[in-house]
């Protein structure tokens, strides 16, 4: 079977205050107001651009300067970030490898962030990671599990798929993926074994 697990909330937490907050306090403006810079929400959002890899953090950082009217030369998507190992969650990614499975990550991600992931190694508990920056799409497009399903030569019922997300969730689903909207990673053992026996 192949398992993809999602990162940010699945397999490392976020520590510390919200890192848009934490942004925006930086900048001397509100959320919203850092929000609405960066057209979140919208089509055209910078965010979904880095998400893509159609832009960088310097490039994201540089539309930001010219809408405030000051140059910000501070990657605070990558000094803000301070992500934290699930234990319980690697535990279960390791156990499922020793019963002969294949696990992969599937993450959207933006550069800053999938640097700072690399750099502590939890990329390493997975066969391959799969980033939304250079596959050149994000969930919940279903693309994204296409691609993946293709990559690793596995029909979408012999998948697992859990995220934090809802939405991303049902998109696998839709494709006939098992999938499991992440709590724990006990309730995502439950999952598994259930659809196992």
């Amino acid at each position: 079977m192949l398992f993809i697990f999602d990162m940010g909330g699945v397999v490392t937490n976020t520590a510390g205050d919200d890192i848009f907050e934490g942004i925006a306090k930086r900048l001397g403006i509100s959320k919203e107001k850092f929000f609405e810079l960066s057209g979140k929400g919208t089509p055209e959002s910078l965010f979904k651009k880095m998400d893509n890899g159609i832009i960088g953090a310097k490039e994201f950082w540089a539309e930001i300067s010219k809408k405030l009217g000051k140059e910000i030369t501070t990657d605070w998507f990558r000094l803000l970030f301070h992500p934290v190992l699930n234990e319980k969650t690697a535990r279960l990614v390791c156990e499922l490898k020793k019963q002969g499975h294949r696990l992969v990550c599937g993450t959207n991600t933006i550069e800053s962030h999938y640097d700072n992931h690399l750099s502590r190694g939890d990329y390493a508990l997975f066969d391959m990671t799969y980033a939304s920056i250079h596959m050149g799409v994000s969930k919940p497009d279903t693309e994204f599990w296409k691609l993946i399903l293709e990559a690793e030569g596995y029909r979408p019922e012999e998948a697992f798929f859990t995220d934090d997300r809802q939405e991303n969730v049902d998109a696998a689903a839709s494709l006939g993926i098992n999938s499991y909207r992440f709590d724990s990673a006990e309730g995502f053992r439950r999952y598994i074994e259930s659809k196992l026996r």
